[in-house]
């Protein structure tokens, strides 16, 4: 008889009983393929590449899922002398641990055949995005990634294929179905090694105990494979029924509004900056960060970057903070379990209870790392934002340089634009002849479309100029809000003298002789020259409102005859009869024609409490 035609199944067979799972160990991606093929196909036994000492504090810290733990073992190698630890991380991510908690709750049989070793050599890789699952089949990837997988290196790695291999052969004996889950770099010669009969003498024994220690939840992000919130979302998932498949790419979504949420608790004014379109911004970012890393979904690093860049520091803040969070840690404390405290996880080492600090090396090691910083400025504990207040002198002030040169560059654009205003109000049209002047008038060559003739536009100089621009960026105006009202004088001749009224600087501390507020409306008069100041000025007390006052100053210090005014909403009523009073025009801009961040960013403004203050000013002042 003809043999049967192999076919995509058989790919990943080793013999007639055995079926591997190639997964890159901690993807929540390869976690959920392994939990489906458990459950579409029926086994009877289920392999995982770990020793038989850890199997019973293993399921054992299984069965107390989702509270995350780690399964110890101390080094039991006499050459060396800086013993450290392998461990396991019982993360639900973790395909050999959903593969294992599967295979407990459906009452299947579960084998740990890895070889016992006094020292354990890790082995990680570089992998495509498991991402790619949702398109391709565990054949396909494994097919894929077939070609750059290395063989084992001589020694301990060559010799747990070879025992893991025997292993399987072992089992063959016992079980009519297998399944294997296994990492994508060790089920090809897994296989060779099952094919080729290789065996491996047994190890020479050793003692060392294997512990299980609760992970302290601060922590937890060195340990899991999977961002801690997202691995609260597959928990999620899993407790509720929801649908989980697509949850790499979802629940980054959650993650930013629930980041967006925990600002508005936060700093509720910084959370107005994180508006959709902004938001929409910021995931377009990570895509493009994401295509760079040559990645299909984002890493943290591309997250933060992305916040940091689109809505600034505290958004980014945020966003690592509600990262971390693993919402089934809440309350975590050590139990009786872990009588001495939590493991506090680090960088390829732990502070381990009754031990101290030592080196850590997962048994179940994956995608290869790399730790990349960002820095973030942290808004100052309230304890410092105290001192700093007590220390402030308030007969020695200034402003920021950096923003002086923002808002008067600001500031010069807007006398532009109301100029060119001016400009616009003494334009008229005349029928073309033979030079086109200042454009076409499309809009009267139209209406005149029936004589044939075309129409022009002559747009003759302006008259006058701007010397006061007036921005009022809240309408109406709180008093009990704005509290600092001040007149600040040109340092040089490149500055606006300037009039405000703004939130109290000395509520916002932000650094030793650095407070920050927000302007509520402002006059710039340029070119410079000292006026008495407005709020003293006693020719202004019958203003009723701040706007009103500030208005009234603006016409009474302008020798020009229009005013610009960049406000929120149209002028009132009551402020063209303050123009007419002093024989000013108002020229209205609305704020909306200008970028909503923008305006943001210029209405935040520091006061430093001395000049000195400014040579270190930059290492506590953010940008955003």
């Amino acid at each position: 008889m003809t043999p049967p035609r192999p076919t995509s199944e058989d790919f990943l067979r080793i013999g007639p009983r055995i079926r591997v799972m190639p997964i890159i160990h901690g993807s929540g991606d390869f976690a959920i393929r392994v939990r489906e093929e458990l459950l579409n196909r029926h086994y009877d036994c289920v392999a995982v590449p770990l020793p038989p000492s850890f199997q019973d504090d293993v399921e054992e810290a299984i069965e107390r899922l989702p509270a995350i733990s780690v399964v110890a073992q101390l080094d039991a190698d006499p050459d060396d002398d800086t013993h450290g630890f392998s461990y396991v991380p019982i993360d639900p991510c973790q395909g050999v641990i959903a593969a294992l908690r599967v295979a407990i709750g459906e009452r299947i049989a579960r084998a740990f055949i890895d070889m016992e070793t006094p020292r354990f050599e890790a082995k990680t890789g570089v992998f495509p995005d498991p991402y790619a699952l949702k398109r391709v089949s565990p054949e396909g990837f494994a097919a894929a990634m077939l070609p750059a997988i290395p063989p084992p290196s001589p020694g301990q790695h060559a010799d747990r294929i070879a025992w893991m291999a025997s292993q399987l052969r072992a089992l063959e004996a016992r079980h009519r179905s297998i399944l294997l889950v296994i990492s994508l770099l060790d089920w090809p010669w897994i296989r060779d090694a099952y094919e080729r009969g290789l065996e491996t003498p047994d190890p020479d024994p050793f003692f060392s105990p294997v512990q299980t220690f609760s992970a302290d939840p601060a922590t937890l992000i060195f340990l899991l494979g999977e961002l801690p919130f997202l691995t609260g979302l597959y928990e999620r998932g899993r407790r509720e029924l929801e649908l989980d498949d697509n949850l790499s790419v979802d629940g980054v979504k959650e993650m930013v509004l629930q980041a967006r949420d925990r600002l508005k608790v936060q700093l509720p004014k910084v959370a107005q900056r994180v508006t959709p379109q902004l938001l929409a911004i910021f995931f377009r970012y990570v895509r493009n960060l994401s295509l760079i890393e040559r990645r299909l979904t984002p890493d943290l690093y591309s997250l933060i970057i992305a916040a940091k860049q689109t809505a600034g520091d505290d958004f980014a803040l945020a966003l690592a903070e509600t990262a971390r969070e693993y919402p089934y840690a809440k309350g975590a404390k050590s139990d009786e379990h872990e009588p001495g405290g939590l493991l506090r996880m680090g960088i390829d080492q732990a502070d381990v209870p009754g031990w101290g600090t030592a080196r850590m090396i997962s048994r179940l090691s994956g995608q290869a790392l790399s730790w990349r910083s960002c820095e973030l400025r942290p808004r100052p504990p309230e304890r410092d934002r105290q001192a700093w207040k007590q220390r402030w002198n308030p007969f020695g002030m200034c402003s920021w340089p950096p923003e002086d040169d923002r808002i008067e560059s600001f500031h010069r654009h807007v006398r532009d634009q109301a100029k060119a205003i001016l400009g616009a109000d003494l334009a008229r049209s005349e029928k073309f002849t033979s030079s086109v002047m200042d454009g076409l008038d499309i809009r009267e060559t139209l209406r005149n479309w029936h004589t044939g003739d075309l129409y022009v536009k002559v747009i003759p100089p302006s008259r006058g100029t701007i010397e006061v621009v007036v921005f009022l960026f809240d309408v109406p105006a709180d008093p009990q809000v704005y509290t600092n009202r001040a007149t600040w004088y040109a340092e040089h001749s490149e500055e606006s003298t300037l009039a405000f009224y703004a939130t109290d600087h000395m509520k916002n501390m932000v650094g030793p002789g650095i407070a920050q507020a927000e302007y509520g409306g402002a006059f710039f008069l340029f070119p410079p020259r000292p006026i008495p100041d407005i709020w003293d000025d006693p020719r202004l007390n019958f203003a009723d409102t701040l706007e009103e006052r500030l208005l009234a100053a603006a016409f009474l210090h302008s020798k020009e005859r229009h005013v610009a005014v960049v406000s929120a909403r149209p002028p009132l009523a009551s402020w063209r009869r303050l123009a007419r009073r002093y024989g000013r025009k108002i020229v209205p801009l609305p704020l909306h024609r200008f970028g909503g961040q923008l305006i943001e960013q210029l209405r935040r403004f520091h006061v430093l409490n001395g000049k000195t203050v400014r040579s270190f000013a930059a290492d506590f002042i953010r940008d955003s």
